[in-house]
């Protein structure tokens, strides 16, 4: 072959090689161009974590919670509780807490049959009986608690509905109000004048006692302000052990009685609607 016709061929192989290469040339500058237009957007920064695609976000807001609920671990009087709870989170898993819970004394309305029962029992085997029950009534908790939410999902309870819920544990400090109330025998119910066997002091003893707090609860949130929350706390405190025997002598020995301590709790149900402030921002990014 001569040497001008290898230099032809040469030529018309490298411009067939530049033509196929353009095209790829041109996309990569394409997607290149694409990359910086996003990184334009968004300041160059790292995508939002995908925590941000909540439906509801907490950080930085204050949480208001009425709430009404009851004490169910009391075996001689039924305790109901009203209050509320103020909270601020620092993030979507963590806050801190403070709460207001108190617990009307209902008086004799309040009793339950366990304690008619026992003192009933009590008289029909000794009408002279000194027996007395023992009713230990919340008269107001104030609880404070760090809480912890590591778990966030979402639930389909009907048709498409989808309900965003969190989960959390909280523990801390407490103060404690219990009312110290004593259940007699009346003088009406052994006269035969009333069947309920209940008398009450009239001016009960009310003690301070703190507490460790100890809790789980739940928020199920139905727009971007209000949620409902279930919430259950244990109250561990160390209390004077009951005192069953009326007077400070102990009958059955003749000596002074000694009531040692003892570790108590009370374990609170509430049920009420959290008010979150200020407004939730809106979302930038939907995924």
């Amino acid at each position: 072959m001569k040497p001008a016709g290898r230099i032809l061929e040469l030529m018309t192989l490298a411009l067939m090689g530049a033509c196929l290469l353009a095209p790829a040339s041109a996309e990569a500058k394409e997607a290149n161009n694409a990359v910086k237009a996003l990184e334009e957007f968004n300041g160059k920064k790292t995508p939002p974590d995908p925590i941000r695609n909540r439906f509801f976000l907490k950080a930085n807001r204050f949480e208001i919670a009425p709430s009404l609920g009851y004490v169910p671990n009391n075996s001689f009087a039924d305790l109901y509780v009203g209050g509320a709870y103020l909270a601020y989170h620092f993030s979507e898993s963590f806050s801190v807490e403070a709460a207001v819970l108190y617990s009307p004394n209902t008086g004799t309305t309040g009793v339950k049959n366990l304690t008619k029962t026992l003192l009933d029992i009590a008289y029909q085997g000794d009408p002279n009986t000194k027996f007395q029950q023992p009713i230990d009534r919340l008269q107001l908790a104030v609880p404070f608690s760090a809480r912890w939410a590591p778990v966030y999902g979402k639930i389909n309870l009907v048709g498409e509905g989808v309900v965003n819920f969190d989960v959390y544990g909280t523990g801390g400090i407490a103060l404690l109000a219990i009312s110290k109330d004593i259940a007699t025998v009346s003088e009406a119910y052994r006269s035969g004048e009333s069947p309920d066997p209940v008398q009450l002091e009239t001016q009960p003893q009310v003690v301070f006692n703190p507490a460790v707090n100890l809790g789980a609860g739940m928020n199920f949130f139905i727009s971007s302000s209000i949620a409902l929350k279930l919430d259950a706390r244990t109250l561990i405190y160390v209390g004077e052990e009951a005192d069953y025997i009326v007077g400070d002598i102990d009958p059955s020995t003749g000596q002074q009685q000694i009531l040692d301590d003892e570790i108590q709790t009370v374990f609170i149900t509430t049920g009420g609607i959290s008010i979150f402030v200020p407004k939730m921002k809106p979302r930038l990014f939907n995924f």
